[in-house]
């Protein structure tokens, strides 16, 4: 990893919100998700939930999800197990929703751990959703139309909570676990090295402060071998 690298992804490292995310129901189309994501790296989130109307979709989607290699993308087939592992994290969870209890979006305290439910463009939000959302919120519109594509509504809200994090000082210092940080910097700054140590099964090594691999001997050997050949290493 070149140094001018290092310095790029530990500047991105540095900016990540772990405790804001979004959470896209009924998807079946795979750039909608994508458009969604490349949004969400820019805000600065590092995990987005993705509810899939079948498991067909979510086969179809998980690939184009894991080219998307600065974002965990997490996979649900039921919207109720999405909010019960958002909710488990401490986050108040938001949908947006046109209704009579909903708020203005601006209205919302975004410093909070936040996960925000995105609801499918054609049908909306699901009732279990909004059964189970702390608050549904709507983004104000004057025109004929009621509601934006999906990811013009994801960008619009998340950056509203970009905006009052950085009036908080979040965006200040790092804020990522040490363990997420490391795995990012080995599988965004060894990539090669990473795809042979998951079809391996091999452990991830520790990357140090120059970005270079820390691993014994017996790492390299095996990260250099088939896997079968690993009986004849003296351990």
């Amino acid at each position: 990893m070149t140094p001018e690298r290092l310095e790029r992804i530990n500047r991105m490292l540095d900016k990540r919100q772990p405790d804001l995310t979004v959470c896209m129901e009924g998807l079946h189309k795979s750039h909608n998700l994508a458009a969604v994501v490349r949004t969400c790296d820019a805000i600065g989130i590092s995990d987005v939930h993705a509810v899939w109307k079948s498991d067909e979709a979510e086969v179809r989607g998980g690939s184009a999800a894991g080219s998307q290699n600065w974002i965990d993308v997490h996979n649900y087939n039921k919207t109720a197990d999405a909010i019960t592992a958002l909710k488990a994290q401490g986050m108040q969870v938001l949908v947006t929703n046109l209704s009579d209890t909903a708020v203005d979006f601006c209205e919302i305290d975004y410093t909070k751990p936040t996960a925000i439910i995105l609801g499918q463009e054609k049908f909306g939000t699901s009732k279990i959703a909004l059964e189970l959302a702390d608050q549904d919120i709507m983004i104000p519109m004057v025109g004929m139309v009621q509601s934006l594509n999906v990811s013009v509504a994801c960008s619009v809200v998340l950056y509203e909570a970009q905006r009052q994090r950085q009036i908080a000082g979040m965006y200040d210092q790092p804020r990522l676990s040490d363990a997420r940080r490391q795995r990012t910097l080995f599988e965004g700054g060894h990539p090669i090295f990473a795809e042979a140590c998951q079809r391996k099964g091999l452990p991830y090594p520790k990357i140090d402060e120059d970005g270079q691999i820390i691993a014994d001997d017996i790492w390299w050997q095996r990260i250099q071998m088939d896997k079968k050949a690993w009986l004849h290493i003296d351990d």
